[in-house]
């Protein structure tokens, strides 16, 4: 399954960035709802409704969804196809980092990954001949369809959203039992998959693993998918799956999210927030450790700790709100940028009326923005303390999405003394200038207006 790190491989990652190309096929209107974020993973899931989901499914137990709608179907299919890389191989995809060729049989699994760059007459050769499974990385660079469904899934999850494509030959399978670190929706795009699913050695998966033959016991499920059926199960779910003899091939499209998204990421991301927080208004924080605790262990230390703790508990239970500056940052920096179908220059360069005083302003590209407070990273303009961070996606690379690539964030850096009046643009469907909760004009001026610089806000 995608990892956002490093997607697996065990050849050589090398070669430039693929250039765009576009790989699409012709396909009637889609009988996804694209209206919203929910919209989307309703129709996504249908029949199952979104709270029937969550409250019986999510993280909890698998789900299989087979449909006999032969416009979903058609639909998949036209997601991601065998035919399509003929032509993704002649733009330039590379071993390890964009695809990996593999083939699991009797209990090994065995990679046949060449160094550089991919051509498509090895690859179906090795597909045909070798009966090995082709696993492509991250489709939606390529694919404008797969981009909008995952972009829609961003904004719906609030997490990153991964995707890989499995095309496996009849009679054959590519990947050991395994589980992953993920929460799992699996797409039938061509031909038929049979899949056993088995009990959880690890519920909730922190990381991936494989896991022996002799070890999992039972299947739990078993079942086969066709074009047009979805199945989900949450990260931890043991399972393995095979094209059956005398089949076509097999193609399905695993998407994955939820990766380090726990109750545990989030304490440990907003813990040092509250700290901070406290050390300034309760001396005892501030106080040195005991002489040479660094070099002596001390059976004092977990009672000490664990007082700390307890009045931290306390303020948290006062605290309106949380900050994770560094997961919303990662999620703002990584994920997709904006699905659009004309001039990228809307998303990146500032148009419309230059906001004054006199203006009412709206935020735009909502589902793309995330306003945190974090520590001032820029000690170089003198201000001290914590900072209101505004970051969005807008500028992100879709070409490197989920690909480990390093990532840059893209947003802007306020004063404390601005969160009030940027709540204000946030939670309004448009304000007066005049109205934001700042003290001068020049300070209600200069913030709609680098605002507006980042395509932010428009004038209405």
């Amino acid at each position: 399954m995608p990892k956002k790190a490093s997607p697996a491989g065990d050849g050589k990652e090398e070669g430039p960035v693929p250039k765009q190309v576009k790989v699409e096929a012709a396909c009637g209107p889609s009988p996804l709802n694209f209206d919203s974020p929910s919209g989307l993973f309703e129709s996504f899931i249908s029949p199952i409704k979104t709270e029937t989901f969550f409250k019986e499914f999510w993280e909890q137990k698998p789900l299989l969804i087979q449909r006999d709608d032969p416009a979903l179907a058609t639909y998949y299919q036209s997601l991601f196809r065998l035919s399509d890389l003929a032509s993704l191989c002649s733009w330039g995809i590379y071993y390890g980092r964009d695809v990996n060729v593999c083939r699991y049989v009797h209990g090994k699994k065995k990679v046949f990954n060449k160094d550089g760059r991919v051509h498509f007459l090895q690859l179906r050769q090795d597909f045909d001949q070798k009966r090995a499974t082709i696993q492509f990385h991250q489709p939606q660079r390529f694919k404008d369809e797969l981009w909008r469904v995952q972009e829609k899934l961003e904004c719906f999850f609030g997490s990153l959203v991964g995707s890989n494509v499995y095309i496996t030959p009849a009679g054959a399978q590519g990947l050991p039992p395994h589980y992953d670190d993920v929460e799992v929706f699996i797409l039938q795009l061509e031909g038929e998959k049979h899949w056993r699913l088995y009990q959880p050695t690890v519920p909730l998966a922190r990381e991936y693993s494989v896991e022996a033959e002799d070890r999992i016991g039972r299947p739990t499920h078993e079942f086969t998918l066709k074009p047009g059926d979805l199945l989900y199960f949450p990260r931890g779910t043991i399972h393995q799956a095979d094209t059956p003899e005398g089949l076509a091939h097999s193609t399905h499209l695993t998407i994955s999210t939820y990766q380090r998204s726990s109750w545990g990421d989030f304490l440990l991301d907003t813990i040092s927030g509250l700290v901070f927080d406290t050390a300034k208004a309760d001396v005892a924080l501030r106080a040195g450790i005991p002489r040479q605790l660094l070099l002596v262990e001390s059976t004092a230390v977990p009672t000490k700790l664990s007082g700390f703790l307890r009045m931290l508990a306390d303020r948290m239970e006062g605290t309106k709100e949380l900050h994770s500056p560094d997961m919303k940052e990662d999620f703002a920096m990584n994920r997709l940028p904006p699905y659009y179908t004309g001039d990228r220059a809307e998303l990146v360069v500032p148009g419309g009326e230059l906001p004054g005083l006199d203006s009412t302003v709206r935020l735009q590209f909502r589902d793309h923005v995330v306003l945190t407070v974090g520590p001032n990273q820029d000690l170089s303009d003198g201000t001290q303390g914590r900072m209101v961070y505004v970051y969005h996606s807008l500028q992100n690379r879709r070409d490197t999405h989920m690909m480990g690539n390093e990532a840059k964030s893209h947003g802007l850096r306020f004063p404390l003394s601005y969160m009030d009046a940027l709540k204000q643009i946030w939670n309004s469907s448009a304000i007066s200038v005049k109205d934001l909760k700042l003290t001068t004009d020049e300070e209600k001026q200069n913030l709609v207006l680098s605002l507006w610089t980042e395509c932010l806000i428009q004038v209405v």
